[in-house]
């Protein structure tokens, strides 16, 4: 059997992204922190490896870092948004309401990525998924138009994540 670099390495994305996020957690760079990090870096995708029969392909990388700059960028936004709200209306009434989003991604990846992006972003959380993943229901802080609210989801995450899977 040949050695190759997947055999030792299966997935080098999660392998970085692991160790950075084992460095970022432990708060250290050191030279012990991260040779342990590199060390789980390759031994958990190793071990999660046929877990992931159908694991994505082909994901383009640099639309995913801009997508992830959106994301904070929206985040950040929405952080103000919210305050603004609990600031200028603590006693009134807030246009709270319940939004379905169709979905056109099917991939399940893609739906927790956008899942999880709705409800990093304050004023919004997703709260259920239907059983053929067609549909995904969003919790609303405000949304005075929940029209609005399903077409911008649609056009500013869903969108850019079938580029990232297609």
């Amino acid at each position: 059997m040949t050695m190759t670099y997947r055999n030792v390495v299966p997935h080098p994305l999660l392998t970085l992204l692991l160790v950075v996020t084992w460095c970022l957690l432990t708060n250290s760079v050191h030279l012990g922190n991260v040779i342990l990090a590199a060390i789980l870096g390759v031994v958990i995708p190793k071990m999660t490896f046929a877990y992931w029969p159908d694991a994505p392909h082909g994901i383009k990388a640099g639309r995913m870092v801009s997508y992830v700059l959106v994301v904070v960028w929206d985040i950040l936004l929405a952080n103000v948004a919210v305050a603004w709200l609990v600031l200028t209306r603590p006693n009134r009434k807030m246009a709270s309401t319940w939004v379905t989003i169709p979905l056109d991604i099917r991939t399940p990846e893609a739906i927790t990525i956008l899942a999880g992006t709705i409800t990093l972003t304050p004023g919004t959380v997703s709260a259920d998924l239907s059983d053929g993943g067609h549909s995904l229901l969003v919790h609303a802080l405000d949304a005075p138009d929940p029209d609005a609210v399903r077409d911008e989801i649609k056009t500013r995450y869903e969108a850019r994540l079938k580029e990232i899977f297609a």
